[in-house]
This record gives structure tokens, sequence and C-alpha cells, in this order.
């Protein structure tokens, strides 16, 4: 099975010459030891599938077929769209799905040792 690549990181940060060298933050640092060992991608994967089995992608797919149908197919631009989707995607994951998610963070950490 071939994972699909995350469309949301971050950008890469320029390097500055001369700046001082600060420590990572406590959330850097998780975020480096997730991607250092997979877990990020494996969670990521496991949110695809829960948000999938939720209906909530197709909730989404809806959401934003509506949106389309509303402003006409020229006149509205994938940027627009995901500024109104996305607060009301965000509202609308379960809790379940959220604690789940947490949960295996807190257990990674533990078992990183962080």
């Amino acid at each position: 099975m071939k994972l699909k690549a995350s469309v949301n990181r971050p950008p890469t940060p320029d390097v500055v010459e001369n700046a001082p060298e600060r420590e990572p933050t406590l959330q850097e640092l998780i975020n480096i030891k997730l991607i250092e060992t997979g877990e990020k991608e494996r969670l990521m994967e496991l949110l695809r599938e829960r948000l999938v089995d939720c209906g909530w992608k197709d909730e989404m797919k809806a959401l934003c077929r509506a949106v389309v149908k509303k402003k006409g197919r020229n006149n509205v631009t994938v940027d627009e769209l995901v500024h109104v989707i996305t607060p009301k995607g965000r509202a609308s994951v379960p809790d379940t799905i959220k604690a789940e998610l947490l949960q295996r963070i807190r257990t990674f950490l533990v078992s990183a040792a962080l």
C-alpha cells in the first residue's frame, strides 16, 4: 500500500548565517522524533482511515460541492475553497477520533521517553 504524501507540511526555514543557536522547543523536539521514527506518517494514515470510516471525508466533499455550486465552477479557487472549508472541517472531526490520536501520541511520548 502506497502512503499519500502530506500536503500540510510547514515550509522549510531558511538558514540564517550568523544567527545565534537556540535550543529547539519541546514541540519541535516532539515533531522531530515523530518524523524520525515514522510515527507521524502512521498517525496521519490512522487519521485518514478514521475520517473516511466515520463519513467525515464524504461530508467535506459534499460541502465543497455545495460551495462550488453556489459560487459557480469558474468563480472559486482552491485557496478560497480551503479557506471556507477548513474551519468547518476541523470543528466536525469527531471527539472520539481526536481522543484516539491524542492517546496514541501520549503512548508514543512515554515510549520515546520525551
